[in-house]
């Protein structure tokens, strides 16, 4: 497939807009259609990107003839259904994460996909971001083996804000979303299947009706343990921070750096063409389409975290 590829964002919020400003930089690619819950708002974003066609309503951009793939940034309790819906419209599509919140709504996503055999990709960002990627290299060439991961999810947000510190029409979730990058992450980067797995939650948020806080242990099949903390209450620094505890090497994680067990900073020029992590996820999902093969972070091929967070849910339940 060498014509330009377009394609329909849904959710100009936050994570949108990091999607667009991705997508820009990358050739053969164009979006021409913008989904968001607010017109107006909506119409500003997409007329600073140049994005002609713009609706309230995700099934008008599935409707068009032109568009070959959709990106959805939309509420996760959306995911599930909206990717089903852009699939049965015969549109490749990418998903935030999480892919869904149940393993129900994850399982029936990765069915249509292996009967459609359409593209679709969940946005597992942990497995493009060059730090990772390094890692990764690392232990595929067997310099570096995980004995363990020790992860902390760190936001504040006492009320029901987004990355921009704007109002929320939806309600995050630190299981469902937040963990579910660490999950697929500590599975990905072992090469193992989790094996074992608890968590423990603190007080339920009285509006928002959610914990807060949040421990999980996890074992892989390798024999690499893991241990993730989360919290929506703690107040700075704010953040995802990777301890990768090898055979051979420590190294910390944040984002798109990477840092050895001494604090020196390792020069990742080299792992990619971007040093941004949304711009190689989004760079993989229009490969695959081109490629017409299966990509890094398929519906397939992380579904095991849902199954994982799956049985969290249920022994967190069982624990009340």
């Amino acid at each position: 497939m060498n014509k330009t590829i377009r394609i329909a964002l849904a959710g100009a919020g936050a994570f949108g807009i990091k999607h667009l400003d991705a997508i820009r930089l990358i050739d053969g690619v164009e979006v021409v259609s913008l989904v968001g819950r607010d017109l107006p708002k909506t119409r500003e974003v997409a007329a600073r990107y140049g994005i002609a066609h713009v609706t309230v309503d995700l099934a008008e951009s599935l409707a068009l003839a032109e568009v070959d793939a959709v990106i959805l940034c939309t509420p996760t309790q959306l995911h599930a259904a909206q990717a089903i819906a852009c699939l049965h419209a015969g549109k490749h599509v990418q998903v935030e994460i999480p892919l869904a919140d149940s393993l129900a709504g994850a399982e029936a996503v990765a069915a249509l996909q292996q009967k459609t055999g359409l593209v679709a990709m969940v946005g597992h960002t942990r497995r493009f971001n060059p730090s990772h990627q390094y890692v990764h290299r690392e232990i595929a060439t067997g310099e570096l083996a995980i004995q363990q991961m020790d992860v902390q999810t760190y936001f504040f947000r006492r009320s029901n804000i987004n990355a921009l510190g704007q109002p929320r029409s939806w309600t995050d979730h630190l299981l469902w979303h937040h963990a579910a990058h660490t999950v697929d992450l500590f599975a990905y980067q072992t090469g193992g299947e989790i094996v074992a797995a608890n968590a423990l939650q603190g007080p339920i948020h009285p509006l928002l009706g959610i914990a807060m806080d949040l421990s999980i242990q996890l074992k892989s099949s390798s024999g690499a343990i893991c241990t993730l903390s989360l919290s929506f209450n703690n107040d700075g620094p704010l953040g995802t921070f990777f301890r990768y505890i090898g055979d051979s090497a420590t190294y910390l994680a944040r984002y798109d750096d990477l840092t050895n067990g001494h604090d020196e900073k390792i020069d990742l020029s080299h792992v990619a063409v971007s040093m941004n992590g949304i711009e190689l996820q989004d760079r993989e999902f229009v490969a695959a389409i081109r490629e017409m093969r299966e990509p890094n972070a398929s519906v397939a091929s992380v579904l095991p975290c849902y199954r994982t967070l799956d049985q969290l849910e249920r022994q967190l339940a069982a624990s009340k």
